[in-house]
């Protein structure tokens, strides 16, 4: 059974909320409720593939204390802009 649009984008947002390190709830969540509704496919696919990856490794990237793997960095990118906001 495939999983429904709205299912998916409510799974994400609480990925974006339940991080483990608290930092990385701010900033996803806040990431998540501004542009999860607005994306497509494509775009859900790979914030769903950077939910995948390590809490510290996150934070490292969006903060630009170490750079991020090239198919996620224009993703971190614009967390990032969300977060400086």
């Amino acid at each position: 059974m495939s999983e429904t649009y709205e299912h998916r984008l409510k799974r994400m947002q609480m990925r974006s909320m339940r991080r483990g390190i608290k930092e990385m709830d701010i900033i996803l969540s806040a990431y998540a409720q501004r542009n999860l509704p607005q994306m497509d496919g494509v775009q859900l696919d790979l914030y769903d593939a950077l939910l995948d990856e390590n809490d510290q490794d996150l934070y490292q990237w969006v903060t630009g204390q170490a750079a991020g793997p090239d198919n996620l960095q224009n993703l971190i990118n614009e967390i990032s802009q969300t977060f400086q906001k």
